[in-house]
């Protein structure tokens, strides 16, 4: 099999997987509260990327970083899983999955945002159009379609998960600043940010769990939503010939998505969510279409 040919199984097995993961919360959900859903998920990523680690033989190389890259990898982890998680499960929570998905989905243009104070870039006219179409798709599915009505369905649950989409965007840019292994990264942030999750659920919740169906569900969402998942999205970026082949599977992840919440966890998919997410669909697009350009322009 050719290197493209690995990349692309890589990629779809990555793209089916996180198109479960929307399902894989809302149901979830019905036997675990938020904050026991994140502790015990957080468990299983972070025993799945030590052992992907292990298999790489580099586990032993998260033994010898500096102090400083160790508290990085701690506010790192404070902000993904802990803070993320905690908001985007509570948007579920509130949000029917075929709302919470598509507007979480938006994180790319939140990072574009934030990039042109963070990282000072500047940004195009093509990338405001962008913003404008995403954001205009999200208010198509926050009010069911009554765009003139301007009701939200649960105003809380939607400005948790734009506001999601901040801390995801705000966790790569920072992510930026690392110079360690992308997987050891993320183990080190998810084992750090335990105690965090432990505490939480200690204080705010109940540590045990009655019935097997919540213990599944932490167990699928900690391997799939990361975990596995995020691995096989590394090496599908390093088997392809062309990123650009492979990227572009994601933007079949949402559609797919609405197809599982669908059948799996019982939504009737509204047509408003179609017509929104496609909105959004389309401000990727045209964002990933003037990245590539300013790339290429500035590349001799």
């Amino acid at each position: 099999m050719t290197r493209q040919g690995k990349g692309y199984i890589c990629g779809i097995t990555a793209v089916l997987f996180w198109s479960t993961v929307a399902s894989a919360f809302k149901i979830s959900l019905r036997y675990l509260d938020v904050i026991q859903l994140l502790l015990y998920s957080s468990i299983v990523s972070t025993f799945i990327l030590g052992g992907v680690l292990a298999i790489q033989k580099k586990f032993t190389e998260v033994l010898y970083y500096s102090t400083k890259q160790y508290l990085l990898c701690l506010a790192l982890g404070l902000a993904n899983p802990f803070l993320y998680y905690l908001v985007v499960l509570k948007a579920y929570d509130l949000l029917p999955a075929q709302e919470a998905q598509p507007i979480n989905y938006t994180w790319a243009l939140t990072l574009t945002f934030l990039s042109i104070p963070l990282l000072k870039q500047k940004i195009g006219a093509k990338d405001i159009i962008a913003g404008l179409i995403g954001y205009f798709g999200v208010v198509v599915i926050s009010t069911h379609g009554n765009i003139i009505g301007f009701q939200f369905s649960n105003p809380l649950g939607v400005a948790l998960a734009l506001g999601s989409t901040v801390i995801w965007a705000l966790y790569w840019i920072f992510n930026t600043k690392s110079d360690i292994d992308p997987v050891a990264g993320l183990f080190l942030g998810f084992l750090f940010s335990l105690p965090f999750s432990f505490v939480t659920c200690f204080i705010f919740s109940n540590l045990s769990i009655s019935n097997w169906q919540g213990l599944a569900g932490a167990g699928y969402v900690g391997a799939f939503e990361m975990g596995i998942t995020f691995t096989c999205w590394l090496y599908a970026l390093k088997f392809s010939t062309n990123t650009a082949k492979v990227s572009n599977l994601i933007f079949i992840s949402p559609f797919l998505a609405l197809v599982f919440i669908h059948f799996l966890v019982g939504e009737k998919i509204l047509i408003s969510t179609f017509v929104g997410l496609v909105f959004i669909t389309l401000s990727l697009v045209i964002q990933r279409v003037s990245f590539k350009k300013k790339k290429e322009a500035i590349q001799p």
